[in-house]
């Protein structure tokens, strides 16, 4: 395993990070899940990523239970605040209270005392910016987090917060997490710039575009059983890249990855941290092999001319359009 450091902190966080998204507590058992947190730490994995939200909060707990009894200051534990976690009105959003309500419910379901790094899980805009400033700062006074974060913010808001912070003397964001891939590269203009200058990494989520970068798609055929698109929680975010014109380009990389010496999966999220904005790719696996195999990405440094030959293989299906968006992850 290789590390980076997060933006411009002293954190080190391992290039390949689990998540457990769609995974813990929804698409896989809880034996399962313990199976690939072991195979995560045993490719030397640190990072792990997950958030309130996720499976209903179940992913949560999952995760802290399959860490239990490993060495808490080994670990980068991520999670995230935004979305609905209850019925109540005060139960979503970025307001102090909703922050300092589902902080201390995610540190009981992750067994642990403090979050390495708290996420934004989106903007709220029902909430003033100050507000949701002071609170994340506060619970970093109290060492209950360490680093802060955000998740699909535009550049605008992120500069925003930038500049709210560095006046008001509050903790800054380090990171930011967006959905980033080889198909799906609309943080390149305007993100990407706007972090580097407020000191903050990318920590990207879907680096293989829900699996599909992983070449086990095709467009002759259905999907593969046991697959996110025949998931109901993971069909609306696979579906749009199940195009024929899409999944015979990705079909096209498969010879390019080859003279690489990697598989298609591999090639994907090597080429996610040939971004020098990324610290790392968050993964998920219902399988352990899954994790051994996205792992090998680590270190691999991808030719420019190889680089070229990816775009001209993707050409026009790569979106790089600021303004689309993504729902929730």
């Amino acid at each position: 395993m290789e590390f980076r450091p997060l933006g411009r902190s002293g954190l080190q966080v391992s290039e390949i990070a689990y998540g457990n998204w769609l995974t813990h507590g929804s698409q896989i058992d809880v034996d399962t899940a313990r199976a690939c947190v072991a195979a995560a730490l045993g490719e030397g994995i640190t990072t792990f990523d997950t958030a309130d939200v996720y499976a209903g909060t179940r992913a949560e707990a999952v995760l802290g239970e399959a860490l239990t009894g490993v060495r808490r200051e080994s670990l980068v534990l991520c999670t995230k605040v935004y979305f609905p976690t209850g019925p109540g009105p005060n139960d979503q959003g970025l307001s102090r209270k909703h922050i300092v309500e589902s902080l201390h419910a995610s540190l009981r379901r992750l067994n642990t005392d403090y979050v390495d790094v708290y996420y934004a899980h989106r903007f709220d805009h029902a909430t003033p910016l100050v507000e949701t400033l002071r609170a994340f700062d506060d619970l970093v006074r109290q060492g209950k987090v360490l680093y802060l974060g955000v998740s699909e913010w535009t550049a605008e808001q992120i500069v925003t917060a930038r500049r709210l912070a560095e006046d008001l003397g509050l903790t800054a964001f380090v990171a930011n997490q967006p959905q980033y891939n080889m198909l799906w590269r609309v943080i390149e203009d305007e993100v990407v710039p706007a972090c580097e200058k407020a000191g903050m990494s990318q920590v990207v989520f879907s680096p293989l575009a829900q699996g599909v970068l992983s070449g086990k798609y095709r467009s002759d055929g259905p999907p593969p059983q046991g697959s996110r698109a025949l998931d109901a929680n993971g069909a609306d975010w696979v579906g749009p890249y199940l195009r024929p014109e899409v999944l015979e380009r990705v079909a096209a990389l498969r010879p390019l990855a080859a003279e690489a010496g990697l598989t298609t999966a591999q090639l994907a999220v090597a080429w996610t941290l040939n971004n020098p904005n990324v610290a790392a790719a968050v993964i998920g696996a219902s399988r352990p092999e899954q994790i051994r195999e996205n792992v090998a990405a680590v270190g691999v440094r991808l030719d420019p001319a190889l680089l070229r030959r990816i775009d001209e293989t993707l050409g026009d299906v790569i979106e790089r359009d600021p303004g689309r968006t993504e729902s929730a992850a």
